[in-house]
């Protein structure tokens, strides 16, 4: 195979076509042996080429029977044959042959052989699997002889060998219990491909299909196969490659994004790429486009004649006109370069659709980038722009002695875990390593990777499959469905070696990491990298013709300051051998293991740390791609003392001047100085912490150190340093804000866009620019009003008012997104929460602002967002400026902001995920581009809607049949527990101490913008620094929270007698003659059709039914920490301290929802008591591994909000402070509510979408209007 795309190979290019340049990717048309005219028609794009239509929807047209499909051969043959179509090519051929030409009268360009389960596993479940080999041959020759009828010169016709998917999965488990289970292997399945490879080839096809690829691992296996055969036979043919994407989740059924499993099958070099099957081209339309832009070859779709339809003659509801209609359309939007037709079309669909592109011109193949495009479940593409790539180090048994020690016991699962965490901690590939003595390391590195694959949240990731044993790496790439790195390959045994694993790596669709290692071993200089990384990039490039970007270069990383002269130079020369590879080995990238550099200093943490530091600063900055580096051995390059940052880089350079030298007689060598120097910097590393040279520098520098670093200490005095000089010199006092001070917060800026600082430190960082800017306020009026004239505005970028809409009261990711503007230089009107429209619109007026920006938890904020755009769009003032409108908070989504909010508002209307990228947004829309940034949203959110209308709707079972499938529970058998009181209980002024022991740390790093799971985050490579700065930062406020008593918490809980009355209600009775209804509570069913045996469940279910004569009871709870917040709050903001305010409010959630799990905790072992024995702890608690639940209105199980006032009129939470919006949000913010359930059954659901039936069902039971429900229940309805 001879890769093409590069000009180190240009010697091996094609020249381009008479009419449009032949893409790069796959091969050109001489390189085929069979098929060239095929590639050629397609390179010269003069027109849309047509494929044939459904072979088994035609198969059913002739109503053949079981007699018909035995015929004379297989009369006696023991099982029922009827359904194996590809029989029929032996049986009678007449009809298979008569389909094909009906197809090619039709207009077809390519008829596919009928040989989609001709393979001996796909017979095997006909005990045929003998017949593999002579079906696929007699096939062929069947689809040759019909094209031979109707090729001429002027339309040449074309037979593709179809190889269909298997009926077995190499990805997916057979069973539930057993996750790593396979009933099929690679190696059995590439066998099956390639008895039926030979066979076609014998029968004259002209191209490979592999199509409806539901499994990319099974795909691999054909590719591989494929490739196999090409090279035993010494012939070449185009191969399409064709995925089938399951539903409007956008994967293929083994969980891979489109763009993931393009580049998983990319390296099979296909001459085109597609879609088929399991959809319509309505809704397979937005796939198409994302392959159409990724894809660097020609584009091929064929889609089912719309949705099943069993009324239909044809099983599907596309007329040909309608199928040929939406393909028309691809056409005209460019998508497209082959186009026909899959389950349910026909010959007329075929020749509607040649009609209908017959004049349009192809899509033309776009120049994609190139980049290591790698996959797991997602696509992770590389490039020179692309940040430093983190390896997840811990799944190593070499590495790890834990890890080690689970596998060796086959604790899988605690494995298992381990992975996920890294995954969750930012690493964005895994590395498996299973080189142990003791391990059966070939069995253990494919268990694991097959459980990987079972893991969605582990597998969307790339795995690196680290081994010294190629027995073993190739376990791991036989069981890796996306597109892997093998760690490593090298010449130390001679090149032919070398080759012969690369070649394999290739076929299997990897990259490889390559060691800088030859038969005279590891390259220890320089000169020696560059001559061996030259000599295997060549040799990979043109003999084995690897993607350059698929290879990535490890120099060796060496040990410094060893005191061994010949050793001075190691890291140096890694440094400069990463630059010598990037400079003229184009696209290779740069690996290396980190901590060798340092090893000379081990048990020194803080030394090896700066070691590491200055190592990476310098070899990133000359093109170092990725590598595992210990997160606890990595500081910030600009953090470190500038004697220590000097020493080390005296080594890590081998400078022959020392920098500490240059002044002074010191002969000692860099080495001498630097383990001298490390004597005074053993154990925590303080004395770096405490340098303030910094100080030193002029008052500018000074104040961007401040900035950076979140340093206040000497802001006031710098600050009046800076304005004297300025005043002194005839300046304002207005420059030192529009000059010093934005100076450095735009080195903030540009530092957090960059993911170089995270939010907590931006936040303190803004706290200083306040402190500064408080000093300078006085100076600032005094010069107003002695000038009123001049003004004295600080020049803002652009003004925004930012609320969070009436009725929420949730404002901590508001207010760091105005501390983030802030920081940006815009002007920010932080109106609060519970702002009516009326008056965001009035203050928008006053401050003339450029933009508005609303904010909002939950659900019923969405309502009023929606509100706030249509009277935008009713005020004149609005709709003549069409100012910007920016949604944002929790419950709002990319979907939900142009389906249902944009619609209602001519002028922009723009979705903001997060404080990060709320800068980028707002800059574009005061920039000289903004209307081309509008447009272009304007066009992305009117697909996102054309989208959203032609999804494939979620299958629904009817009411009634849902209601069969709920949880059987046997009441005769159960008796309810008794609470040990029924009515209300308050707990006022709760021990703050005890509910710190229940706090769940996890979404307190997430109100920072800081992701991964608690403690592991504390050690995460990229935010564990920052991650344990703000948890410091965090434990130090709690402590004075908890000794100052600056908040208080109170709850009240309450347990009522309560029954279960048509099917999916609970009465709440007010006391135990049962006589009295408190309230009804009407609950939603789930509705989503499941496999057999699997529930559709409803909270009500797990309450006993009042004609079960079962005495039952439910629970009600509200707690909050909230109280005092307001009022400290003012304090800090008053001081200008945003940071503390914002760690105050994010504290006090975490003691809310801590005082839930304590008072659940109480409510299971004492209050309800029906388990008094249980011990568990917080890690348990958190997992929620205790018997029972406590549901909350407006979450997934009972998204119903409304329900809420009801629980609060039941419990009077009025009494402990607490209040409830007419939007069902709770005063204090920090609050939770909710249901208290004590069957051992109960459990947590998503009721997810439900029927029409079930909207008019609730409307009869509550007596509502039903076009109301549809307002209230609209989240619930898709």
């Amino acid at each position: 195979m001879i890769f093409l795309a590069l000009p180190q190979v240009a010697g091996l290019f094609v020249a381009p076509g008479p009419h449009m340049p032949f893409p790069s990717l796959p091969f050109p048309p001489e390189s085929y042996t069979h098929g060239a005219e095929f590639a050629r028609l397609l390179g010269e794009g003069r027109r849309i080429l047509i494929l044939d239509g459904a072979m088994g929807t035609m198969i059913q047209r002739y109503k053949l029977g079981e007699a018909d499909f035995r015929g004379e051969r297989f009369t006696d043959h023991h099982k029922d044959l009827k359904g194996d179509n590809e029989l029929l090519s032996l049986v009678r051929p007449d009809v298979i042959s008569e389909i094909h030409r009906q197809y090619l009268a039709a207009g077809a360009d390519v008829i596919e052989t009928n040989t989609f389960g001709a393979t001996s596993i796909a017979q095997g479940d006909y005990d045929l699997p003998g017949l593999a080999y002579e079906l696929n041959k007699v096939s062929a020759q069947l689809a040759r002889e019909a094209c031979d009828a109707y090729s001429t010169p002027e339309r040449p016709r074309f037979v593709a060998g179809a190889l269909g998917p298997q009926p077995k999965t190499a990805s997916i488990s057979p069973d539930v219990n057993d996750p790593g289970a396979r009933n099929v292997t690679f190696d059995e399945l590439r066998e099956a491909y390639v008895e039926q490879m030979n066979g076609l080839l014998d029968g004259g096809i002209d191209i490979v299909l592999i199509e409806t690829i539901f499994d990319t691992l099974n795909a691999k296996a054909a590719i591989f196969a494929v490739e196999s055969v090409f090279e035993a036979r010494g012939v070449r043919l185009p191969v399409m490659i064709s995925g089938t994407v399951t539903d409007a989740s956008g994967r293929i059924l083994s969980g891979q994004t489109v763009e993931a499993f393009w580049n998983s099958v990319r390296h099979a070099r296909p001459i085109t790429i597609g879609l088929n099957c399991a959809l319509g081209a309505a809704l397979m339309r937005p796939y198409i486009a994302e392959l159409a832009k990724i894809a660097d070859t020609f584009v091929c779709v064929y889609p089912n004649a719309g949705l099943p339809n069993p009324m239909a003659e044809t099983g599907f509801d596309e007329t040909p006109a309608d199928t040929s209609a939406l393909l028309e359309e691809f056409a005209r939007a460019g998508l497209v370069n082959m186009a026909g037709g899959c389950c349910g079309t026909t010959p007329d669909h075929i020749q509607a659709i040649d009609e209908a592109v017959r004049a349009l011109t192809p899509r033309v193949v776009p120049d994609v980038p190139v980049k290591t495009r790698l996959s797991g479940l997602e696509a992770l593409n590389i490039d020179e722009e692309t940040l430093f790539v983190n390896v997840g180090e811990r799944t190593n048994v070499t590495g790890s002695k834990m890890f080690a020690r689970l596998i060796r016991e086959e604790k899988y699962d605690e494995a298992l875990a381990v992975a996920r965490q890294q995954v969750e901690n930012g690493a964005q590939i895994i590395d498996v390593n299973m080189d142990e003595a003791m391990l059966d390391s070939v069995a253990c590195m494919a268990r694991f990777m097959n459980l990987i694959a079972s893991e969605p949240d582990i597998a969307r990731v790339p795995v690196m499959i680290d081994s010294s044993k190629w027995e073993v790496i190739e376990a791991g790439l036989k069981c890796v469905q996306g597109k892997p790195v093998v760690n490593s390959i090298s010449m130390k045994e001679g090149i032919e070696p070398f080759l012969h694993h690369a070649r394999l790596c290739r076929r299997y669709g990897a990259a490889v990491v390559v060691m800088a290692f030859d038969e005279e071993g590891q390259a220890d200089t320089l000169q020696r990298r560059k001559d061996i990384c030259g000599r295997a990039y060549k040799l990979l490039v043109e003999e084995v013709g690897f993607p350059p970007e698929d290879i990535i270069f490890d120099p060796n990383v060496f040990a410094v300051a060893t005191g061994i002269d010949e050793h001075n130079h190691y890291a140096v020369d890694f440094i400069e051998g990463t630059r010598w590879i990037r400079d003229n080995l184009p696209h290779a990238r740069i690996s290396g293991g980190v901590s060798n550099v340092s090893f000379s200093f081990r048990g020194n943490e803080p030394m090896r740390e700066a070691i590491h530091t200055v190592f990476l600063y310098y070899a990133i900055r000359e093109g170092m791609t990725m590598g595992i580096v210990n997160a606890g051995q990595l500081g910030v390059y600009a953090d470190l003392a500038p004697q220590l940052r000097d020493l080390v880089e005296d080594v890590i350079l081998d400078r022959e001047t020392p920098v500490g030298r240059r002044e002074s007689n010191d002969e000692r060598t860099p080495t001498e100085r630097l383990v001298q120097f490390a004597d005074t910097v053993k154990g925590s590393g303080a004395k770096r912490e405490e340098d303030l040279s910094w100080r030193e520098q002029p008052v500018e520098k000074r104040l961007a150190h401040a900035m950076v670093h979140g340093l206040t200490a000497f802001i006031v005095e710098d600050t009046e340093e800076i304005r004297q000089q300025i005043a002194a010199r005839g300046g304002r006092p207005i420059e030192v804000i529009e000059g010093p001070l934005m100076d450095g917060m735009n080195i903030v800026g540009d530092l957090f866009g960059e993911g170089k600082m995270f939010l907590p430190q931006v936040v303190k960082s803004a706290r200083v620019m306040k402190q500064a800017v408080a000093h300078l306020v006085p100076f600032i009026e005094e010069e107003k009003r002695q000038i009123a004239a001049a003004g004295g505005d600080v020049r803002a970028k652009g003004k925004i008012v930012i609320a969070t809409v009436k009725g929420d009261v949730h404002d901590i990711g508001k207010n760091i997104v105005t501390v983030v503007l802030q920081c940006n230089n815009f002007e920010v009107v932080n109106m609060g929460v519970m702002v009516p429209c009326a008056k965001i619109l009035e203050a928008a007026k006053e401050a003339q602002a450029d933009m508005i920006g609303l904010s909002g938890l939950i659900t019923p904020s969405l309502e009023e967002m929606a509100y706030v755009a249509s009277e935008m769009q009713r005020d004149p003032y609005f709709a003549e400026r069409k100012t910007p409108l920016l949604i944002g908070g929790a419950t709002t989504s990319r979907v939900h902001t142009a389906v249902k909010i944009a619609p209602h508002y001519e002028g922009p209307v723009i979705y903001v995920p997060d404080a990060s990228r709320s800068v980028g947004v707002a800059q574009n829309l005061v920039s000289d581009k903004a209307q081309a940034y509008i447009d272009e949203l304007k066009q992305d959110y009117e697909d996102v809607r054309r989208r959203h209308a032609n999804r494939k709707a979620t299958p629904l079972m009817p009411l009634a049949e849902a209601r069969a499938a709920r949880p059987d529970i046997d009441w005769s058998a159960y008796a309810p527990p008794r609470p040990k009181f029924i009515g209300r209980r308050t707990f006022k002024h709760y021990d703050l101490a005890e509910l710190a022991r229940y706090i769940d740390w996890t979404p307190f790093f997430q109100t920072w913008s800081l992701f991964g799971q608690y403690p592991a985050i504390l050690e995460d490579k990229v935010v564990g620094e920052q991650a344990r700065k703000v948890f410091e930062d965090g434990q130090a406020m709690l402590k004075r929270i908890i000794d100052g008593r600056w908040l208080t918490a109170s709850g009240v809980a309450a347990f009522h007698p309560a029954n279960r009355v048509n099917d999916e209600d609970i009465e709440v009775y007010a006391d135990e003659t049962r006589e009295k209804v408190l309230f009804t509570w009407r609950n939603l069913r789930q509705q989503g059709v499941k496999r057999e045996g699997v529930e559709n469940k409803c909270l009500a279910d797990y309450i006993a039914p009042r004609d079960s004569g079962v005495v039952d009871y439910i629970g009600m709870f509200a707690v909050t920490a909230g109280l005092g917040v307001e009022k400290k709050e003012k304090e800090f903001e008053a001081a200008g301290d945003d940071y503390s305010a914002i760690m105050l409010k994010s504290l006090a959630d975490r003691l809310a929802e801590a005082f839930a799990e304590c008072l659940h905790a109480r409510v299971r072992r004492d209050l309800w008591g029906y388990v008094p024995d249980e011990d568990l702890d917080n890690e348990a608690l958190i997992a929620e591994k205790y018997q029972g639940i406590r549901p909350a209105p407006g979450y997934p199980a009972c998204p119903e909000h409304r329900v809420m006032r009801n629980v609060f009129d039941t419990l009077a939470p009025e009494e402990i402070g607490m209040q409830l919006t007419e939007s069902y949000a709770m005063f204090p913010a920090a609050a939770v509510s909710g249901f208290y359930f004590s069957h051992p059954r109960s459990q947590y659901f998503n009721v997810g979408t439900i029927g029409e039936d079930q909207l008019a069902d609730y409307a009869r039971r509550s007596g509502e209007p039903e076009a109301e429900l549809k307002r209230v229940l609209a989240s619930s309805l898709g």
